[in-house]
């Protein structure tokens, strides 16, 4: 015995807006009625309001201005007979072709492979399948090559190419899309792969207190070891915030080193530090490298002020010395001036001038201050 029905056309391919008489035609051997039969696209009834019967065996249905398919592979048009018992089904491949693929972006993590992503243009809905493949070749020789190492998932739109490339030379690379409907190609993007090396993110991320003072902390970190056997120089960047924030502080200077103190900070406060690396100089290349994704959090506290914490020997604003109040003022200014960042002379004067003035008032505290019903005075 044959097909007892069958849809026609048989899992057409339409753009958005189409409209679509479909056909389903029984066996005679079945014995129904076309007038018997119903239709149903992706498990909802259609209405018979859309429905003709076009002979005894035949019944079509008319679809106008198609919406996208709701899944790629595609939108079931079934033909039912009275009792719901399917006869026939169809696949509705209703899409858009694709637009020129945008934003393709390439990097490097070791100078031998080479890892890009791109964007799909336009909207980048499509509603139907659609294949991407990057290509790539060197600018004035060699043959064109397909990337082969497609990612899935949320990062779908990018592809690794593990290795065979070649240094000092630039490469053409470009990406085109097709569908059932339609192709594009996007803008050719030439790179050499010197110019785009990037590193995973520092590791061993340390941050810790300066001894006992109060607003200082040490970040160190490992430089990458992607590049250990490749001659450049790395650029860093720290950023840090407080635990209740969210807008970070920014520190540019850090240059080629993988320490840095941070100054100025509040004392008793819970910080987060990250660190990011840029490997500068490839070889020789004049072009910036790529930034680091940010390391993970590291968190550490600045130490307390023992002083405010004990209740002892501070002074009311009103009762501070006026000319040493000015001074400090002066002093803290020329500080943030100068000791931003991980300059190292400043912070050297700085840290002397902290560990005198904390010895000062730890023996200020014990044999010059006395607590007067709730009243802090110095004796003079």
């Amino acid at each position: 015995m044959g097909e007892v029905a069958v849809i026609s056309p048989q899992d057409p391919v339409l753009r958005i807006g189409s409209s679509l008489t479909a056909r389903c035609t029984v066996s005679p051997e079945l014995g129904l009625h076309a007038s018997t039969l119903y239709w149903t696209l992706n498990g909802m009834r259609l209405s018979g309001s859309i429905y003709s019967v076009v002979s005894p065996d035949v019944l079509s249905v008319s679809l106008h201005s198609l919406n996208g398919s709701q899944q790629q592979s595609g939108d079931n048009l079934v033909c039912h007979r009275a009792d719901g018992h399917v006869l026939a089904g169809s696949c509705l491949y209703v899409g858009m072709p694709p637009e020129k693929p945008v934003n393709l972006t390439c990097w490097s993590r070791n100078t031998k492979d080479l890892s890009c992503k791109w964007s799909p243009g336009g909207r980048g809905e499509t509603h139907i399948r659609t294949k991407y493949t990057l290509k790539y070749k060197l600018r004035w020789y060699g043959r064109e090559k397909e990337c082969e190492n497609y990612s899935t998932g949320k990062q779908c739109n990018s592809c690794y190419i593990p290795s065979n490339l070649a240094l000092f030379t630039p490469y053409e690379l470009w990406v085109e899309a097709a569908n059932q409907l339609g192709s594009a190609t996007s803008d050719i993007t030439t790179l050499d792969i010197l110019d785009v090396v990037t590193t995973d993110p520092p590791a061993n991320v340390q941050v810790s207190r300066v001894g006992d003072l109060e607003d200082q902390l040490t970040v160190r970190w490992a430089s990458p070891p992607e590049l250990k056997d490749i001659l450049f120089q790395a650029k860093y960047q720290i950023r840090y915030r407080l635990e209740d924030s969210t807008e970070w502080k920014v520190v540019d200077d850090v240059g080629n080193q993988t320490s840095c103190r941070l100054a100025g900070l509040r004392f008793g406060t819970v910080y987060f530090v990250q660190v990011r690396c840029n490997p500068v100089g490839i070889y020789g290349s004049r072009k910036a490298g790529i930034w680091s994704d940010w390391s993970h959090p590291t968190a550490a506290s600045t130490p307390s002020n023992e002083r405010l914490q004990s209740g002892l020997c501070d002074p009311k604003p009103g009762e501070q010395n006026s000319t040493l109040r000015r001074e400090l003022k002066q002093f803290f200014g020329w500080v943030r001036k100068h000791a931003y960042g991980c300059s190292g002379m400043s912070i050297k004067l700085y840290d002397q001038w902290r560990v005198w003035l904390q010895k000062t008032q730890k023996t200020r505290n014990q044999g010059t201050c006395c607590h007067l019903n709730n009243v802090f005075v110095y004796k003079v």
